[in-house]
């Protein structure tokens, strides 16, 4: 009986896994194009594998590599002004995940994400976006560096936005500095800018003047939870570059 393309390619998949190779979906390099060191964290979906330990050190103009699996969920953000013992246990001023340096949970709110959710086949598509639903505390982008599908677009926020960021969403530092930018939900808890209660569909859920804010400066990036329609991003058979603080959107 005639071997069919699907069957072969099957054939070839469970003779790799038997040989001890691992199938990977998507390469993800992390890149700190921040003029400080970042100890950027990794939270996956789905009892997925963690990629990275969990979290670690990147000096500045440093970079880094992960395999993903195939279906692989999960996130991507960064902590800043971290200090850690030898043991690995310390603090962070943003983006802190259980004052350790392997993050074991997500990052702390106000914090900046990069979200994947990978296909399970390469003509499958991976969904991805940058979020500042839980606010933001440094520049991140998306870049798909494979050749995939005609869809993959960057996505990502290239302002500053602790520059400009409202009064009242404002953290500092010690000294004084603007070191994050809370989400409009984080600050007042209110079903209307954290889409619960009465407000938890995306009709009753609408921008508010604070997401307004986030939208203008980062087009692309989501700024509610319901900001759907413009920033998430589909790609297929691609790797990606995760760069935190990039300077352009390219």
């Amino acid at each position: 009986m005639a071997i069919t393309i699907r069957s072969a390619f099957f054939l070839l998949l469970l003779s790799a896994f038997l040989s001890g190779y691992e199938v990977f979906a998507a390469v993800f390099t992390l890149q700190n194009s921040c003029t400080y060191t970042i100890w950027p964290g990794t939270l996956s979906g789905n009892n997925g594998i963690v990629l990275g330990n969990g979290g670690f050190s990147l000096p500045p103009g440093g970079s880094v590599q992960f395999s993903a699996p195939p279906g692989w969920s999960g996130r991507f953000w960064t902590r800043t002004g971290c200090t850690f013992d030898e043991s690995g246990h310390g603090n962070c001023v943003t983006g802190d995940c259980g004052n350790t340096l392997t993050c074991t949970g997500g990052g702390t709110p106000p914090v900046s994400l990069a979200e994947f959710t990978l296909g399970v086949t390469n003509s499958d598509k991976d969904f991805y976006d940058v979020s500042l639903v839980d606010g933001y505390n440094v520049g991140i982008g998306i870049k798909p560096t494979r050749d995939g599908s005609s869809e993959c677009q960057y996505a990502g926020c290239v302002a500053d936005l602790n520059v400009n960021c409202p009064e009242q969403l404002r953290v500092v530092d010690g000294g004084g500095v603007v070191v994050a930018c809370k989400s409009a939900c984080e600050a007042f808890n209110t079903p209307e800018f954290c889409c619960t209660g009465e407000h938890a569909t995306p009709a009753t859920c609408g921008p508010t003047e604070f997401s307004a804010r986030f939208k203008a400066a980062c087009p692309s990036a989501y700024s509610y939870a319901y900001d759907d329609a413009s920033s998430t991003f589909t790609c297929s058979g691609s790797d990606y570059l995760i760069t935190f603080c990039p300077t352009s959107g390219l």
